[in-house]
């Protein structure tokens, strides 16, 4: 295992279709309190509760067959001196060596505790009433429509951390993790229905000089007023992130070198002659269009590249990748 994985800073391990940990990392291991004998070979479910093994069981191994992935999981392991250790777990199921497995990630959580702990208890009292009389029957219709109540609840809080995992908390705008995955998604969609793509890059000028003469604190209202800006001028449809620090990045499906071209003229204008909190300001932009030959990866070059040339051409302007590789 690489020294990278090995010390990484989340858990990692990887199991066959049956359960059984072919590989660990340190992480995982000091999280655990367990050396790696005693875990290798092992059915990961030793590593967890009655009531884990339950949820593993009925969540995790049915989605990962239908869909090979898990996206999320929240659950909890057990330390070697019987201590909770809750995690979100992400899974992904996959060929490698001639036979199935399944590379798992977890990441220690420290919130929503209580909440977890109030729909495992629920769920404990589900398996006793169930193994109980039909005289018990009542009562556990009415704890199975609370456990009910309680997973909706979960899913609910599980939604809104997915929703804040993806966006940028200073703008609201969709994060990069979050852009980089739409980008994909939207080449692959490209080579299967050539529908037009074009990605801008958008950079605020002179933004250190802001920071340096006004503070952060005026840097973050100038940031969160081009985020809303942005946001009026964007289509619906359209995918608009906050790439790093000054940088922004918008998805434009459907949209062609020309048309691109006119929508980023026009975002440059507006931004040009509009005041974000009394502070106006200018903006860079590069764009490309995807062709037959594009990645996520020269997509992203072409676009940074025209950004530059925008730079170079004296800022508060447009440039095309394919006018930049012309120039």
């Amino acid at each position: 295992m690489d020294i990278q994985l090995e010390t990484a800073p989340c858990g990692y391990f990887s199991i066959l279709d049956t359960g059984i940990v072919q590989s660990v990392n340190q992480t995982l291991l000091n999280m655990l309190l367990l050396k790696r004998d005693e875990l290798l070979g092992r059915h990961i479910e030793t590593t967890m509760s009655v009531t884990n093994k339950l949820f593993f069981h009925t969540y995790f191994y049915p989605y990962i067959q239908i869909n090979g992935h898990v996206n999320e999981m929240y659950l909890s392991f057990r330390t070697s001196d019987n201590q909770e250790v809750p995690v979100l777990l992400n899974g992904v199921r996959q060929e490698r060596g001639g036979q199935t497995v399944i590379d798992c990630v977890v990441v220690m959580m420290r919130k929503r505790i209580e909440h977890e702990k109030d729909v495992l208890q629920t769920k404990e009292r589900l398996e006793h009433l169930y193994q109980a009389t039909n005289e018990a029957n009542k009562q556990l219709e009415r704890l199975h429509e609370e456990y009910e109540t309680k997973q909706q609840e979960l899913m609910r809080i599980n939604h809104e951390l997915e929703v804040k995992a993806s966006t940028d908390p200073l703008t609201g705008l969709r994060n990069r993790r979050y852009f980089q995955e739409s980008l994909q998604k939207l080449i692959a969609e490209y080579q299967e229905t050539r529908q037009p793509l074009s990605l801008l890059i958008i950079d605020i000028d002179h933004f250190k000089h802001i920071n340096d003469t006004y503070g952060h604190p005026v840097g973050d209202l100038v940031l969160s007023g081009l985020a809303r800006l942005l946001q009026r001028l964007s289509r619906e449809g359209d995918v608009l992130a906050r790439f790093g620090g000054e940088e922004f990045v918008a998805l434009l499906p459907g949209v062609e070198q020309d048309e691109a071209i006119v929508i980023a003229d026009n975002i440059c204008r507006t931004v040009a002659k509009t005041p974000l909190d009394n502070y106006q300001i200018t903006i860079s932009i590069g764009i490309s269009t995807v062709t037959d030959t594009d990645t996520e990866q020269t997509l992203l070059h072409q676009a940074d590249l025209a950004l530059y040339q925008s730079k170079a051409g004296g800022r508060n302007r447009v440039t095309h990748a394919a006018h930049s590789a012309e120039s």
